[in-house]
Protein backbone atom coordinates (compact mmCIF):
# COMPACT_ATOMS: atom_id res chain seq x y z
CA UNK A 1 0.00 0.00 0.00
CA UNK A 2 1.28 3.45 -0.93
CA UNK A 3 1.20 6.30 1.56
CA UNK A 4 -0.13 9.70 0.50
CA UNK A 5 -0.33 12.72 2.76
CA UNK A 6 -3.74 14.40 2.97
CA UNK A 7 -2.80 18.03 3.49
CA UNK A 8 -1.99 21.37 1.90
CA UNK A 9 0.65 22.19 4.52
CA UNK A 10 4.06 22.59 2.87
CA UNK A 11 6.04 21.98 6.06
CA UNK A 12 4.23 18.69 6.70
CA UNK A 13 4.86 17.57 3.13
CA UNK A 14 8.55 18.46 3.35
CA UNK A 15 8.89 16.56 6.64
CA UNK A 16 7.20 13.35 5.46
CA UNK A 17 9.03 13.47 2.12
CA UNK A 18 12.29 13.33 4.10
CA UNK A 19 11.21 9.94 5.54
CA UNK A 20 11.44 8.37 2.08
CA UNK A 21 7.90 6.97 2.22
CA UNK A 22 5.76 9.66 0.61
CA UNK A 23 4.21 8.46 -2.66
CA UNK A 24 1.79 11.34 -3.26
CA UNK A 25 -0.37 14.11 -1.81
CA UNK A 26 -4.10 14.79 -1.85
CA UNK A 27 -5.60 18.20 -1.22
CA UNK A 28 -9.07 19.71 -1.27
CA UNK A 29 -10.60 23.18 -0.85
CA UNK A 30 -11.05 22.68 2.91
CA UNK A 31 -7.40 21.73 3.44
CA UNK A 32 -6.23 24.70 1.37
CA UNK A 33 -8.51 27.08 3.30
CA UNK A 34 -7.19 25.64 6.58
CA UNK A 35 -3.73 26.84 5.59
CA UNK A 36 -5.06 30.34 5.00
CA UNK A 37 -4.86 29.91 1.25
CA UNK A 38 -5.99 32.63 -1.13
CA UNK A 39 -7.53 32.16 -4.56
CA UNK A 40 -4.76 34.12 -6.27
CA UNK A 41 -2.11 31.75 -4.91
CA UNK A 42 -3.99 28.48 -5.44
CA UNK A 43 -2.19 27.30 -8.58
CA UNK A 44 1.20 28.44 -7.27
CA UNK A 45 0.60 26.53 -4.03
CA UNK A 46 -0.17 23.34 -5.95
CA UNK A 47 2.93 23.89 -8.06
CA UNK A 48 5.06 24.08 -4.91
CA UNK A 49 3.62 20.78 -3.68
CA UNK A 50 4.19 19.15 -7.07
CA UNK A 51 7.89 20.07 -6.96
CA UNK A 52 8.28 18.59 -3.47
CA UNK A 53 6.89 15.13 -4.27
CA UNK A 54 7.59 12.94 -7.29
CA UNK A 55 4.27 11.11 -7.08
CA UNK A 56 0.71 12.13 -7.94
CA UNK A 57 -0.67 15.36 -6.47
CA UNK A 58 -4.46 15.68 -6.41
CA UNK A 59 -5.87 19.17 -6.85
CA UNK A 60 -9.65 19.42 -6.58
CA UNK A 61 -11.98 21.34 -8.85
CA UNK A 62 -14.50 23.73 -7.30
CA UNK A 63 -16.75 24.21 -10.33
CA UNK A 64 -20.20 22.60 -10.44
CA UNK A 65 -20.90 21.94 -14.13
CA UNK A 66 -19.10 19.41 -16.29
CA UNK A 67 -17.81 21.98 -18.75
CA UNK A 68 -16.51 24.22 -15.97
CA UNK A 69 -14.92 21.24 -14.18
CA UNK A 70 -13.25 20.25 -17.43
CA UNK A 71 -11.81 23.70 -18.02
CA UNK A 72 -10.66 24.03 -14.41
CA UNK A 73 -9.29 20.50 -14.52
CA UNK A 74 -7.19 21.30 -17.58
CA UNK A 75 -5.66 24.24 -15.73
CA UNK A 76 -4.86 22.07 -12.70
CA UNK A 77 -3.32 19.36 -14.89
CA UNK A 78 -1.17 21.96 -16.65
CA UNK A 79 0.46 23.05 -13.36
CA UNK A 80 2.86 20.10 -13.36
CA UNK A 81 3.22 16.66 -15.02
CA UNK A 82 2.32 14.86 -11.78
CA UNK A 83 -0.90 16.77 -11.11
CA UNK A 84 -4.12 14.75 -10.83
CA UNK A 85 -7.56 16.36 -11.11
CA UNK A 86 -9.87 15.54 -8.23
CA UNK A 87 -13.55 15.54 -9.24
CA UNK A 88 -16.65 14.91 -7.09
CA UNK A 89 -18.91 11.92 -7.63
CA UNK A 90 -21.92 13.58 -9.26
CA UNK A 91 -23.53 13.32 -12.68
CA UNK A 92 -21.63 16.44 -13.72
CA UNK A 93 -18.49 14.97 -12.19
CA UNK A 94 -18.87 11.80 -14.25
CA UNK A 95 -19.30 13.86 -17.41
CA UNK A 96 -16.19 15.89 -16.54
CA UNK A 97 -14.24 12.73 -15.73
CA UNK A 98 -15.04 11.27 -19.16
CA UNK A 99 -13.92 14.47 -20.89
CA UNK A 100 -10.73 14.65 -18.87
CA UNK A 101 -10.01 10.97 -19.50
CA UNK A 102 -10.49 11.46 -23.23
CA UNK A 103 -8.06 14.40 -23.02
CA UNK A 104 -5.44 12.16 -21.41
CA UNK A 105 -5.78 13.70 -17.93
CA UNK A 106 -5.85 11.45 -14.85
CA UNK A 107 -8.79 11.88 -12.47
CA UNK A 108 -9.24 11.13 -8.78
CA UNK A 109 -12.98 10.67 -8.18
CA UNK A 110 -13.75 11.75 -4.61
CA UNK A 111 -16.77 11.64 -2.31
CA UNK A 112 -17.41 8.02 -3.26
CA UNK A 113 -19.66 6.23 -0.78
CA UNK A 114 -21.05 3.13 -2.50
CA UNK A 115 -20.14 0.26 -4.78
CA UNK A 116 -22.28 1.56 -7.68
CA UNK A 117 -20.59 4.96 -7.41
CA UNK A 118 -17.16 3.33 -7.50
CA UNK A 119 -17.98 1.24 -10.57
CA UNK A 120 -19.47 4.26 -12.35
CA UNK A 121 -16.34 6.26 -11.53
CA UNK A 122 -14.11 3.56 -13.00
CA UNK A 123 -16.26 3.23 -16.11
CA UNK A 124 -16.15 7.00 -16.69
CA UNK A 125 -12.35 6.87 -16.73
CA UNK A 126 -11.30 7.66 -13.16
CA UNK A 127 -7.71 6.61 -12.50
CA UNK A 128 -8.19 6.84 -8.73
CA UNK A 129 -11.31 6.28 -6.62
CA UNK A 130 -11.50 7.73 -3.11
CA UNK A 131 -13.98 6.22 -0.62
CA UNK A 132 -14.06 8.45 2.49
CA UNK A 133 -13.85 5.98 5.37
CA UNK A 134 -14.14 8.46 8.24
CA UNK A 135 -17.20 10.15 6.82
CA UNK A 136 -19.00 6.80 6.71
CA UNK A 137 -18.24 6.44 10.42
CA UNK A 138 -19.46 9.98 11.10
CA UNK A 139 -22.78 8.99 9.53
CA UNK A 140 -23.21 5.94 11.75
CA UNK A 141 -22.02 3.42 9.15
CA UNK A 142 -19.04 1.08 9.14
CA UNK A 143 -16.58 2.87 6.90
CA UNK A 144 -14.16 -0.05 6.77
CA UNK A 145 -16.89 -2.44 5.63
CA UNK A 146 -17.83 -0.02 2.86
CA UNK A 147 -14.19 0.30 1.83
CA UNK A 148 -13.87 -3.49 1.70
CA UNK A 149 -16.97 -3.76 -0.49
CA UNK A 150 -15.65 -1.17 -2.92
CA UNK A 151 -12.22 -2.80 -3.17
CA UNK A 152 -13.81 -6.23 -3.67
CA UNK A 153 -16.20 -4.96 -6.35
CA UNK A 154 -13.56 -3.09 -8.35
CA UNK A 155 -11.26 -6.12 -8.22
CA UNK A 156 -14.02 -8.19 -9.84
CA UNK A 157 -13.61 -6.40 -13.16
CA UNK A 158 -11.04 -5.37 -15.72
CA UNK A 159 -11.22 -1.83 -17.03
CA UNK A 160 -9.47 -0.41 -20.07
CA UNK A 161 -7.24 1.68 -17.79
CA UNK A 162 -5.55 1.28 -14.41
CA UNK A 163 -7.81 1.92 -11.42
CA UNK A 164 -6.53 2.36 -7.88
CA UNK A 165 -8.52 2.69 -4.66
CA UNK A 166 -7.46 5.43 -2.27
CA UNK A 167 -8.63 4.91 1.31
CA UNK A 168 -9.42 8.51 2.29
CA UNK A 169 -10.77 10.38 5.31
CA UNK A 170 -8.50 8.28 7.52
CA UNK A 171 -9.11 8.95 11.22
CA UNK A 172 -6.99 6.35 13.03
CA UNK A 173 -4.05 3.95 12.79
CA UNK A 174 -6.58 1.13 12.71
CA UNK A 175 -8.09 2.61 9.56
CA UNK A 176 -4.63 2.43 7.99
CA UNK A 177 -4.09 -1.15 9.20
CA UNK A 178 -7.42 -2.42 7.94
CA UNK A 179 -7.09 -0.62 4.60
CA UNK A 180 -3.74 -2.37 4.09
CA UNK A 181 -5.17 -5.77 5.03
CA UNK A 182 -8.05 -5.25 2.59
CA UNK A 183 -5.64 -4.50 -0.22
CA UNK A 184 -6.31 -0.79 -0.73
CA UNK A 185 -3.79 0.49 -3.24
CA UNK A 186 -3.26 3.77 -1.40
CA UNK A 187 -4.11 5.39 1.93
CA UNK A 188 -4.11 9.17 2.08
CA UNK A 189 -3.46 10.08 5.67
CA UNK A 190 -3.42 13.27 7.78
CA UNK A 191 0.00 14.20 9.15
CA UNK A 192 -0.93 13.54 12.78
CA UNK A 193 -2.19 10.03 12.00
CA UNK A 194 0.83 9.20 9.86
CA UNK A 195 3.11 10.16 12.75
CA UNK A 196 1.15 7.77 14.98
CA UNK A 197 1.72 5.00 12.42
CA UNK A 198 5.45 5.27 13.15
CA UNK A 199 4.97 4.90 16.90
CA UNK A 200 4.46 1.75 18.95
CA UNK A 201 4.79 1.33 22.71
CA UNK A 202 6.93 -1.80 22.31
CA UNK A 203 9.31 0.10 20.04
CA UNK A 204 9.64 2.79 22.71
CA UNK A 205 10.18 0.20 25.44
CA UNK A 206 12.79 -1.57 23.34
CA UNK A 207 14.70 1.65 22.73
CA UNK A 208 14.67 2.45 26.45
CA UNK A 209 15.96 -1.03 27.24
CA UNK A 210 18.76 -0.72 24.67
CA UNK A 211 19.66 2.71 26.04
CA UNK A 212 19.87 1.45 29.65
CA UNK A 213 22.00 -1.52 28.67
CA UNK A 214 24.34 0.61 26.56
CA UNK A 215 24.79 3.03 29.45
CA UNK A 216 26.02 0.06 31.51
CA UNK A 217 28.55 -0.73 28.80
CA UNK A 218 29.83 2.81 28.47
CA UNK A 219 30.04 3.36 32.22
CA UNK A 220 31.90 0.10 32.97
Amino acid sequence: MKFYLDTANLEQIEEVASWGVLAGVTTNPSLYAKEGGKLADFENHLKKIATMVDGPISGEVTAETADEMFEQGKKIAAIAPNMIVKVPMTVEGLKACKKLYDAGIDVNMTLVFSVPQAILAAQSGARYISPLVGRFDDNGQDGLEQLHNIIFAIDNYEFDHDVEIIAASIRSVNHVTQAALMGADIATIPYAILKKCVKHILTDQGLESFKRDWEKVTSA
